[in-house]
Formats: structure tokens, sequence, C-alpha cells
């Protein structure tokens, strides 16, 4: 019987690309290959580690080839296809389902900002732009909006939308926030949770699945934190999750996505620098960060 695509562990690696933005193939197979040997449950492809704002039509599809090739079916590749427009969105849907993607990944990108009423829409039309399971990307720090319960509620009756990313709840009450969600939503849709520091929590709360940013460099380690916290097991989680701390503090204090660009550097896995206008860590910053690393593979 097939695993569900949107539980256990989801590595989002980075997408590697030159200063012009074209995808780095090579560079970002190596990434991949990586998360097969790790035996992940599910690739999140072009997420917002995977800085798929900061990517053309073609550059995006060429990353989605070159996973699918690279994968070759041993793992699902779940594609995120957020942009500005809804014609645009269906049509980056349509070439991820083209190129051999098994699911999709939707956040609500706006400049404009969204009604609940313009989201739904949204998401009713890519949706059913193809047949792959869509999950709601659900980001408000960076889309700055937020979904609400009668909203998520609506989508789930929607063909094909299945799950929803949840940001971390307030306070980390995530089994207040799952109790609240659960009846209202249809069976077998799926809860998962972003914002790496606090997943081990969702897991043993009771979530379905972890979407990773750590998980794209560091698939080990989080595989084993994964099975522990999906297990019930919360002192081996909370003993597997303790070498993360060091790597956690610099994700708060730096942002994530520079975080994982510099240790994939220091790593010699990638040449490639975050997409400008971003910078790269400074200098000064990085024997905490080799740090964190020597914590984490210790």
């Amino acid at each position: 019987m097939p695993q569900p695509i949107f539980a256990g562990l989801s590595a989002f690696p980075l997408t590697p690309a030159d200063e012009a933005g074209r995808v780095d193939v090579e560079g970002l197979q190596r990434l991949l290959a990586r998360l097969v040997e790790a035996d992940v449950q599910s690739i999140g492809l072009l997420g917002s580690t995977g800085t798929y704002m900061y990517l053309s039509r073609e550059e995006r599809l060429r990353a989605v080839t070159a996973a699918v090739e690279c994968v070759q079916g041993r793992v699902p590749v779940i594609v995120g296809v957020g942009t500005l427009r809804t014609d645009e969105a269906e049509a980056l849907a349509q070439d991820a389902a083209a190129a051999g993607a098994d699911a999709l990944l939707l956040a609500p990108v706006s400049y404009t900002p969204l009604t609940e009423e313009e989201a739904f829409r949204h998401f009713e039309a890519v949706a059913t732009a193809t047949d792959l399971p869509l999950c709601i990307y659900n980001n408000p720090s960076t889309t700055h909006f937020a979904f609400s319960d009668g909203l998520l509620q609506r989508l789930a009756s929607v063909a094909n939308i299945k799950a929803v990313k949840m940001p971390l709840p307030k306070n980390m009450e995530f089994a207040a926030e799952l109790s609240r969600l659960k009846p209202n939503l249809p069976d077998g849709f799926a809860i998962g949770y972003s914002g790496d520091w606090g997943c081990s929590d969702a897991l043993l709360a009771g979530a379905d699945c972890w979407y990773s940013v750590v998980a794209g460099l560091f698939a080990k380690p989080a595989a084993a934190l994964t099975k522990a916290a999906m297990q019930g097991d919360a002192a081996e989680a909370a003993r597997l999750d303790a070498p993360f701390m060091p790597l956690w503090d610099l994700f708060k204090t730096y942002g994530s996505l520079r975080v994982v660009y510099a240790a994939a550097e220091h790593l010699k896995l990638l040449h490639a620098k975050p997409p400008r206008p971003l910078l790269p860590l400074s200098s000064d910053i990085m024997p905490a960060l080799e740090a964190a690393i020597a914590a984490l593979e210790g």
C-alpha cells in the first residue's frame, strides 16, 4: 500500500542557481541524491528554501525536470507553484505535472492583500488545473495572508486539495490547534508544520508531517528525530533534538535560508549564494555556524 505523500519528513532543499537565476542542475541533483539516500518521505522542491519566487517559469521547470530525473520515483516530489497571477500559477502546476511531479504546494503570493474569496478562487483554480494532490502553504510571515479555520474547511472540499502546511502556532500549542482543526476537516486531510525548531513537538502532538528546511542538508538526523517523534517517544525525540539547538538559534536570528546556503558552502556541497538582493551570512557568523554543524554531526 503506497505511503501518504503529505506525511512524515518532507525535506526542502535549496535550488542552487547562478547570479542570472539559471538553475545549477548538477548541484541540485547532488543535494537530492543525499535526500533519497536518507529515505525521507518526500522532497519539497521549490519551496521557500528552494527560492521559488526568485526563479523564472523556465528555470522552475528545469529544476522539476532535474529532480524527477534524479529521484526516479523513489521519493515523491512536491513542487511549489506559488506566484502572483492565477493563470501563471495554473501554468506552473501544469508544467510540474507534465514533468512528472507527484504533488503541488501553493502559497497565496500577492502584492495587493487578498480577501478570503480571492484566495479561495485562486486555490480552486490551481488545484483543478491538474490531477495532482495539492498542499496549502499557510505562511503568513512571508505572504501576509493567514488562512482562517473557515477558509481551510472550505478549501478542503475542493478536488485535489489534500493537506495544509501550517506555521508554528502561538505558544507552540499544537495539541489545541490540531484538536480545533481536525474535526472540521475531511478524514485523511493532512496537517503538517514548518518552523523546524517546533516540529518535533508538532509530531508528538499528532501532526502528520514535518516540512523541514534542515532536512534539505541534514536529512539523516532529521529523519531519526521524525521517527522518534512520530512513534510518540518524547524522551528520544528530546535527545535527538538537542544537537539541533545551536542551528535553530541561528535560523531564528539570521533566517534559515541564509544559514543553509552558508552551511551548504561549508559542507562543500555547493558554491551558490542566495539570490540577490539577499546577502550571504557575514564571515564573523561562520564560527558559530561551524560549531552548530559540528554539534549536529558529532
